[in-house]
């Protein structure tokens, strides 16, 4: 007769690939239900978007067959840890995880990186907003092939906020939106630090996982307060492979490493880092250099979580509105490319919420 017990014995040699513990040490594994040979339980994954929750799910029915019984029928069903109410007092409240995407110099493709990722992100499940930080130069509405559009308001917990867009299922908040694109914003520091800070904590961002924020470029005063104003779960730092484009790199980590921050790494992303024509799809072509930003992770001890080749439908899709992230059914190497850089993501951050 198949017991508890024996399950729990023989999910016990079951891993998450990620966190190197056994499935029942990090309790996720709830409701065992038996009926003779039937067997159901809940893996209750650290996010609805876990990017190995395949393979735990096969590894958790192959260790049953193995250690309990080879005829058991197994029902694996899956779940995450419910969100609690959201603290009125919260600066976002309802955000799981705020990442913040950022680069030492411009011209290195961040919004890009950034649009592409909420995308990617989106289509593994999870819900997912994008807050556009480049107050001087905001790129979110051309991506997004919106323009200046009419914001409401809607009151919660006696406040009233700015309601996000909605497009491509991400949700949507930039300076874009409420000014005119064809004048120049002619603020100083304080006013566009003051103007950001409306824009992350006066948005009703509802119930999200992940809200992605495409920083201004460089290491300055908005930079500071942003990253002060948010509770950053992490951030990403894009560069492309020059050394000099490296070098700005080495000043964002410390920008995010100082103890008045203190914010996590989540990892590096080399943007136009090779090209591959598409006449010979097997060859790469280096450029701006090879592999500056992986051996530059290797000596920052920080993960090099993707690798974006020039390909010349990235930066037509990003300008006609319609960004290269949505054409997974294609399977192109430049939409695969931003999935994966999705994927890493979300592991460096189970890794995170998951430290002990």
């Amino acid at each position: 007769m198949i017991t508890s017990t024996m399950i729990e014995m023989a999910l016990s040699h079951v891993n998450d690939p990620d966190l190197g513990r056994n499935l029942i040490e990090l309790g996720m594994i709830e409701n065992i239900a038996i009926d003779g040979e039937n067997v159901s339980f809940d893996l209750v994954l650290t996010t609805p978007a876990c990017p190995m929750k395949k393979r735990m799910t096969d590894d958790c029915i192959n260790a049953i067959h193995e250690y309990v019984d080879e005829n058991a029928q197994v029902t694996v069903n899956l779940t995450s840890r419910q969100q609690e109410e959201p603290d009125p007092h919260d600066l976002v409240p309802g955000v799981k995880n705020v990442i913040v995407v950022a680069s030492g110099k411009g011209g290195v493709g961040k919004s890009t990186v950034a649009v592409n990722l909420a995308i990617s992100l989106a289509k593994t499940g999870a819900s997912v907003g994008l807050i556009d930080a480049d107050i001087y130069g905001p790129s979110i509405p051309i991506m997004f092939n919106l323009g200046q559009e009419d914001v409401i308001g809607e009151e919660h917990d006696g406040k009233t906020y700015m309601l996000p867009i909605e497009r491509y299922g991400i949700k949507l908040m930039s300076i874009g939106f409420l000014v005119d694109p064809d004048r120049a914003l002619a603020w100083r520091g304080p006013m566009a630090s003051g103007a950001l800070k409306q824009l992350a904590t006066d948005t009703w961002w509802g119930e999200i996982d992940y809200l992605v924020v495409d920083m201004p470029p460089g290491t300055g005063d908005v930079q500071l307060t942003l990253a002060q104003t948010l509770p950053v779960t992490g951030a990403i730092i894009v560069s492309t492979p020059q050394q000099v484009a490296l070098a700005d790199v080495v000043r964002g980590v410390e920008l995010f490493r100082n103890p008045g921050l203190n914010i996590p790494v989540l990892g590096f992303v080399e943007n136009m880092a090779y090209f591959t024509p598409a006449e010979l799809p097997d060859h790469k072509y280096y450029i701006f250099g090879k592999e500056g930003c992986k051996r530059l992770a290797t000596q920052m001890n920080v993960p090099l979580l993707g690798e974006i080749p020039i390909v010349q439908s990235i930066a037509e899709s990003g300008d006609n509105g319609h960004p290269v992230a949505l054409w997974s059914e294609t399977e192109t190497p430049e939409s695969t490319a931003f999935m994966q850089l999705a994927e890493n993501t979300i592991r460096e951050i189970c890794k995170l919420n998951n430290k002990d």
